[in-house]
């Protein structure tokens, strides 16, 4: 039995491992796969007895049958393969015989990278959707002053629709809450909720942002290109917060995209459809805008389909005290522990305008829970601002200074007694701690 030039070239290019053997099994041939799968030389092969280079192999049997044998596991040291071996027939006798011997070892390692990777690309799916899913609802948005309960239920009118949203209102009446709210309680819920803010990027950065572009469309692209927001948020909402600092120019790009539902790639030719719903938002007269020709008349009727404007809290007093509850229920769980608020600091956080709104009342709170000693927030904890508004609106009345003076003993004896007690001890430690006599912090204490 010969083996041809041709048909060696062709064996020793195949990456499976292949031995023939005669038909007194004497091996005539190896090629290079096979030495690397059983880690022996052909020259401890090739012409010797199959059964004494490799014991327990099937082959002759098949030589002696005529009987093909596939799929036979096999295990050499580390390395796990699988058999195929068939008779070689001429003129239909049996002359010898061949195996194939596929490598599995290398399978198994692919097999558990590619586990490993299915593993980290599912967290980051998760971490991706948990990123594009709305952080707010309806529930979030606590109010009962009548102007906030009729904006509230117009809302959910606008999220039972699939026209674009234009949501106005000053800063920090919780625009971005009325948004994520109103893709919460849409028909796309399930999607994608994207948003960015068009005044933190430049105009050229911000059309990147919200189309993408394609590897080598501009200097510094990305490998690869960059998927765009409009993309990402396909089949969710895109939230475009202050748009009124969107560029002219790509105003009318925003605007092609809402008429066509497709967008383009910067540096691509394909046009790729997208189903996005717009949820904008924005702190000015857009109105306005259109008269100084720096926002486009046709892009505000294309986006203002369910107008929405949020009144600030000065029209909604209503609100202030149930807010003021939330919040002061956010620092205690914070700070873990109770914290309350005197009548007094709470008339004057309700008669304040409260010119940063829902913003500025959460940070007073905040920052008078930080001021108080006893865990009880009172006029003179609150910001210097909205103290001397109480003033000027005579909520706060000026105190005597005989007045102001009791005021801060009574303030200062209660810290020492909860610092040392109220044994006899205790009290001697607090006159000390106190710069007073005993006899002193008894009389106090009467």
């Amino acid at each position: 039995m010969n083996i041809t030039n041709l048909e060696k070239s062709i064996f020793n290019s195949l990456y499976d491992g292949v031995l023939i053997a005669d038909c007194d099994f004497i091996v005539r041939y190896v090629n290079p796969a096979y030495t690397r799968i059983t880690a022996m030389s052909s020259e401890e092969i090739v012409g010797r007895v199959l059964s004494e280079v490799r014991p327990g192999s099937r082959l002759p049997n098949v030589i002696k049958t005529g009987n093909k044998l596939l799929r036979i596991p096999r295990k050499v040291n580390d390395s796990e393969y699988i058999v195929n071996m068939v008779p070689i027939v001429e003129e239909d006798k049996v002359v010898g015989g061949i195996s194939i011997l596929n490598e599995i070892t290398e399978i198994y390692k692919l097999t558990e990278e590619l586990n490993k990777s299915n593993i980290i690309i599912k967290k980051l799916e998760k971490q991706v959707n948990s990123m594009k899913r709305a952080k707010y609802s309806f529930d979030d948005i606590i109010c009962v002053d009548i102007n906030s309960e009729e904006v509230k239920k117009l809302s959910k009118k606008a999220a039972k629709s699939e026209s674009n949203v234009l949501i106005t209102g000053e800063s920090g009446t919780g625009k971005e809450l009325y948004a994520n709210a109103i893709h919460a309680y849409s028909n796309r819920q399930n999607g994608p909720f994207v948003a960015v803010n068009c005044a933190t990027f430049d105009a050229n950065l911000l059309e990147s942002e919200l189309f993408g572009y394609e590897e080598g469309a501009f200097t510094g692209a990305k490998k690869g290109g960059k998927i765009g927001l409009f993309e990402l948020a396909n089949g969710g909402t895109l939230f475009l917060d202050e748009l009124s600092e969107m560029n002219y120019g790509l105003q009318a790009k925003l605007l092609r995209v809402l008429q066509e539902s497709n967008i383009r790639r910067i540096g691509g030719l394909k046009e790729v459809n997208i189903d996005v719903r717009i949820i904008a938002a924005t702190n000015k007269s857009l109105e306005k805008m259109i008269e100084e020709n720096k926002f486009r008349k046709d892009l505000y009727y294309r986006i203002a389909i369910f107008p929405i404007n949020i009144p600030p809290l000065r029209n909604r007093r209503e609100d202030i005290k149930i807010l003021i509850e939330k919040f002061m229920n956010e620092v205690a769980n914070k700070i873990k522990r109770s914290i309350e608020i005197s009548e007094d600091a709470v008339n004057i956080l309700y008669n304040y305008d409260w010119p940063g709104n829902i913003r500025e009342l959460k940070n007073s709170i905040e920052f008078a829970s930080n001021m108080t000693d006893d865990y009880i927030i009172k006029p003179e904890h609150l910001p210097k601002i909205i103290q001397s508004e109480g003033i000027k609106k005579n909520i706060i009345k000026l105190k005597h200074l005989e007045e102001v003076i009791k005021d801060a003993e009574i303030s200062e004896i209660k810290k020492a007694m909860i610092t040392y007690g109220d044994t006899v001890q205790g009290k001697k430690k607090a006159a000390e701690a106190l710069g007073i006599s005993l006899a002193t912090l008894y009389n106090k204490l009467k």
